[in-house]
């Protein structure tokens, strides 16, 4: 009876008094590469560097050396080891001091999880904790608290960091001299740090490996060999790679200790080298950002938010990834898809480079001159404006940006713009690096567009087909006869037996310079520019960015040669198309009335306005009108509108049909 009330009251004192895990929960979150190898760590929220490890983490050396140094019997003693009290208790009595604690590796972990004052009373109390631990949890468990809470010195716990910062490495790679001082260090963690004190640790070592010895663990020739070995001369910094990319898996995975990523550590590196190398030839208030998609998976494989995380002149903290910036011709591409996707036009139709208004807008080309008639193969080639605003007004600029927006990548139109018009097609909308890269990763993949994946543990999302499967064949075709920029030496050009699809575009006053590379296996994305938006004058996309692409594109793997394309010859109706001119019978989309600067009267008789009645030709019904960007009307068998002003003032009216096709006019009412 007294052994069950006994043990009744201690079950019960385990309950009311759980041991408490938080120390051992707030542990570093980690960002790991494709093959688990640590990217970037983060300090936990009291400032440390914790990562949680298990006795599997580490090298065998190492458990059997902690083991036989610090507690040669914890497999076989319930936390607290009585043979060791008895013989702590009798050295500190002859001794008439402490000369020899009894301290478990189970009291230790009871001790880093509640810290205490070193006093009798605390002992006991750890003595009291270590009999609990061993009571709820396994003994692989316990080591591996240790092993994840035991003190390095400064802000540095746990094995795993203490690997990383002393020797660069994990755990598990580990020698016999190193895992040596690792088992020391933790018995006084500042007083043994061997950047400051190398004597001392290098005699803590020794002294380890010769109680190695003696239990058995290592022979004397291993114990003497680790001896040679010298110990530390200095800390290593904690991995600092893809740090923009860490930041923002950290807040959209709160809670997970690991994010395992799908980037290649090794190209990882390599870029971030690459970016510095990079960087004196910019401005020094200039930055970069580089993302690299395997086609195949859609996996992210390197991913620069920026050449220099610190730097404060570049703004190094601002993710250029994720940042919405003008794509400048960047988008030229996915237009003429369109085009061959709706049979407007095909590679080799023949269209006219001239001076072409459409309504108020006047486009003109990057060097201010025109071309004159030649192919859509070359207009594409040589980013020529006026044939790709031709083009997208035949598509439809509204219906172009929801099918970008379908597919994943959001158009962001200036503050107070209508509906998209035109000048998207030079820049008149701002997109991310990140959202490019998933359309130009889409016509690797015959024209299906998927969101990209940066977790390992992430699906992505479903496909959805831009584009036909030809048309992007089409566009890749075209971009792969795209000239390299003058002058670069490309040293995979020879070594490389894929083709490159290669796209550039620059913004308006010179703001941003990009550049994108397509082979059969990766997309490569790059920005060039200041993330305050200054401009720079004379860097554009062909002189900045493009350079860059292709030395990134020489730290990638060779890939083998393709299979040639095919070219078909255009269709009789598709060999040319100009300002004006319908296909298949379709008149252009115009708005009649009222028309660009007109005034119009609508002065009621009571002093309030009349209705006004717009009107359109052309387009395929139903059509609908907008005014200011707000709908007013709408009609599946009517050309016509009846719309009732507000007042007097200036207003912007659009009418769009059922492809999405618009036009647009300024207007006052009076």
């Amino acid at each position: 009876m007294a052994l069950a009330l006994t043990l009744l009251s201690l079950l019960a004192l385990d309950a009311l008094f759980p041991p408490d895990l938080s120390r051992l929960r707030d542990v570093s979150v980690s960002v790991t590469d494709a093959a688990g190898r640590p990217l970037r760590v983060f300090t936990n929220a009291s400032g440390a560097w914790r990562l949680p490890a298990t006795a599997d983490d580490v090298a065998p050396v190492f458990t059997s050396l902690l083991l036989s140094y610090e507690d040669r019997r914890f497999h076989a003693h319930p936390g607290v080891d009585p043979l060791a009290v008895l013989r702590a208790a009798g050295q500190n009595l002859m001794g008439g001091r402490v000369v020899s604690g009894a301290s478990t590796i189970t009291m230790q972990v009871a001790r880093l999880l509640e810290p205490r004052p070193r006093t009798l009373r605390a002992k006991l109390a750890e003595m009291a904790r270590a009999v609990q631990l061993e009571w709820r949890y396994s003994k692989a468990e316990i080591l591996g608290m240790y092993l994840t809470l035991a003190p390095y010195g400064g802000n540095v716990e746990g094995i795993r960091a203490a690997a990383m910062t002393l020797y660069g490495k994990g755990p598990a790679e580990l020698s016999a001299a190193e895992a040596a001082l690792l088992v020391a260090l933790p018995q006084s963690p500042t007083h043994l740090r061997p950047d400051r004190a190398a004597d001392r640790a290098r005699a803590a070592r020794d002294k380890v490996l010769d109680r190695a010895v003696l239990a058995g663990v290592l022979s004397p020739k291993a114990a003497e060999e680790a001896k040679t070995e010298p110990v530390p001369a200095a800390k290593q910094p904690m991995p600092m790679l893809a740090a923009h990319l860490g930041d923002a898996l950290k807040a959209r995975h709160a809670g997970r200790p690991v994010l395992a990523t799908t980037l290649d550590g090794g190209l990882q590196a390599a870029l971030e080298a690459l970016a510095r190398r990079e960087l004196p030839a910019l401005h020094e208030r200039a930055g970069m950002a580089v993302l690299v998609v395997d086609n195949r998976s859609r996996s992210v494989l390197a991913y620069l938010g920026g050449p220099d995380y610190l730097d404060g002149r570049r703004e190094g903290w601002v993710d250029m990834v994720r940042a919405v910036r003008s794509p400048g011709s960047a988008l030229k591409p996915f237009i003429y898809g369109f085009g061959f996707d709706d049979g407007l036009v095909h590679p080799a139709t023949q269209v006219a480079d001239v001076s072409t208004r459409f309504g108020d807008y006047a486009p003109r080309n990057f060097h201010r001159t025109f071309s004159g008639e030649l192919t859509i193969r070359e207009a594409l080639q040589r980013s020529l404006n006026v044939p790709a605003v031709l083009v997208l007004d035949k598509v439809g600029p509204v219906r172009f940006a929801d099918a970008l927006k379908r597919a994943g990548a959001r158009l962001v139109l200036p503050a107070g713009a209508g509906p998209p018009g035109l000048p998207v097609a030079l820049g008149g909308a701002s997109i991310s690096l990140w959202d490019m890269a998933t359309l130009y990763a889409g016509l690797a993949r015959d024209g299906a567009v998927a969101p990209l994946r940066a977790l390992r543990d992430d699906a992505g999302g479903p496909e959805v087909a831009m584009l036909a499967p030809a048309s992007a064949r089409q566009v890749l075709d075209i971009l792969e006869g795209t000239p390299p920029p003058s002058g670069l030496v490309q040293a995979a050009d020879i070594r490389r037996a894929a083709p490159v699809a290669l796209k550039t575009g620059t913004s308006y006053g010179f703001r941003d310079a990009w550049a994108f590379g397509v082979t059969g296996r990766y997309t490569v994305g790059v920005w060039v520019g200041r993330p305050d938006g200054t401009p720079s004058p004379d860097r554009f996309g062909r002189n900045t960015a493009a350079p860059l692409l292709y030395r990134v594109l020489d730290l990638l793997p060779e890939e083998p040669a393709p299979p040639p394309r095919v070219a078909a010859r255009a269709p009789e109706l598709l060999q040319r198309v100009a300002a004006g001119e319908g296909t298949a019978g379709q008149e252009r989309l115009r708005l009649v009335f009222p028309t660009e600067a007109m005034v119009v009267e609508a002065g009621g008789g009571d002093g309030e306005p009349a209705p006004v009645t717009l009107s359109a030709s052309g387009g395929r019904r139903p059509l609908s009108w907008l005014v200011d960007g707000r709908r007013v009307a709408a009609s599946s068998v009517r050309r016509e509108a009846v719309w009732q002003p507000d007042g007097p003032g200036f207003v912007r009216i659009t009418v769009v049909d059922a492809d999405g096709r618009s036009d647009s006019a300024t207007v006052e009412i009076r």
